[in-house]
């Protein structure tokens, strides 16, 4: 346990030196603040740079605030996934390759605190960055909209989403133990990439797939989605996230002789 907490502020500290505790946050709260802002004054950007006929009308459909979180989300299941990867793929691999590794692999250390303070490093930092984005669409959405879900709707919404985040994040550290840097984010967007088509073919014969839980997630915006599915697709993703810091801390001991000296 003493050395998962040495790794584990280790770990914090890298985050600052490499400006992740910056650069992943402020990319979410970007988008979280472009959604709601870019639909309520689209007519006038339209008008400005639409070179349309004079009378001509902008007949756009009313928007609530669940509807922007929505069409947030959809941003954040493709840009956001896309920045989570690339932000934690060299988590281990990196070091790797770079050298760094050396000094510790040479250590009797615990590979499973060292993966595990990896996985939580970036998991904290990755679902409180799209807390934060969420936060700030809320911010807009209040002040710009006049309907919008309750307090309520909106954390178990986010309750259901961080576990889709983490998800993603687990596959990606894990496949960082596991590969070199370009073939662990392949690796992390292929199997996301493919579960998506999956999901798009068989989804609804399988209410347990992790992939619905953004859907599942997003119908609690809109009345609150089917009990048993959620409550089965959250039960396999918690045992996906178990089997892969299983294998990620497997994979970062066979690895560790494969680091650069």
């Amino acid at each position: 346990m003493r050395q998962f907490w040495i790794f584990l502020k280790r770990e914090w500290m890298e985050q600052v030196r490499g400006f992740k505790l910056i650069w992943v946050p402020l990319v979410f709260i970007f988008f979280g603040a472009l959604e709601p802002l870019t639909y309520h004054f689209m007519p006038q950007i339209l008008e400005s740079v639409g070179n349309l006929p004079d009378g001509a009308e902008f007949n756009l459909p009313d928007m609530t605030g669940g509807d922007i979180l929505m069409s947030l989300t959809g941003q954040y299941q493709m840009i956001g996934t896309l920045v989570l990867v690339l932000a934690f793929m060299a988590a281990l691999s990196g070091e790797r390759k770079s050298g760094a590794g050396t000094l510790l692999y040479v250590r009797p250390i615990s590979y499973a605190a060292y993966f595990t303070s990896k996985w939580l490093s970036a998991s904290l930092l990755g679902t409180l960055s799209v807390w934060l984005g969420y936060g700030m669409a809320m911010t807009y959405v209040i002040q710009l909209y006049d309907r919008y879900p309750d307090a309520g709707s909106i954390m178990r919404f986010l309750a259901v989403y961080s576990i889709w985040i983490l998800l993603v994040i687990t596959l990606t550290v894990a496949a960082s133990a596991a590969l070199p840097t370009g073939g662990a984010a392949g690796a992390a967007l292929g199997i996301l990439f493919i579960g998506q088509i999956v999901q798009g073919m068989f989804g609804s014969h399988w209410t347990w797939s992790p992939w619905k839980l953004p859907e599942y997630g997003m119908a609690f915006l809109d009345g609150g989605p089917e009990t048993g599915g959620l409550t089965g697709a959250v039960a396999v993703s918690a045992v996906l996230i178990f089997l892969l810091v299983v294998f990620g801390s497997v994979a970062a001991r066979r690895n560790a002789s494969r680091a650069k000296v």
